[in-house]
């Protein structure tokens, strides 16, 4: 589906109808889609050579559906994941039990409160203290690897 192209004589007509921008050279499919104006199952009904492309691949409409999703979120997905990833990895770095918040000069001083009063034993456990915000992790992090 990537690396289909269209012309602007296939798709413009549509895309001025919906009200987006018309192309003016040969475009992937997925540069297409991303625009806000534009949805798969619109593409399929509009678009013969979209039709005849996802009716080889399938005529489900969840699974058309979940392409759209895929394609049209792809990048906050991503984001995301990596997200989640940094927060795991967050959940294996230690903090010393007898640290002193207070030689922390940078921390926030509600993270440095909180954190001396909760003591959290990870970077993970400190990310969700209400009030220690990223920046405090990220001082905090660089304070550790010191």
């Amino acid at each position: 589906m990537r690396e289909t192209s269209f012309s602007p004589e296939e798709v413009n007509p549509w895309l001025e109808e919906i009200g987006t921008d018309p192309i003016r050279q040969k475009l992937r499919m997925i540069n297409i889609l991303t625009r806000p104006q534009v949805g798969l199952f619109d593409m399929i009904s509009n678009v013969e050579s979209v039709r005849n492309l996802i009716g080889a691949i399938s005529n489900d409409p969840e699974v058309i559906e979940q392409a759209e999703i895929n394609v049209k979120y792809e990048g906050y997905l991503e984001r995301e994941f990596d997200l989640a990833q940094k927060m795991n990895r967050l959940e294996d770095v230690r903090i010393f039990d007898d640290l002193n918040y207070d030689e922390v000069k940078s921390l926030s001083a509600e993270g440095r409160q909180k954190m001396a009063k909760i003591r959290p034993k990870t970077l993970g456990q400190a990310s969700r203290i209400s009030g220690v915000s990223p920046a405090d992790i990220s001082i905090l992090m660089v304070h550790l690897g010191r």
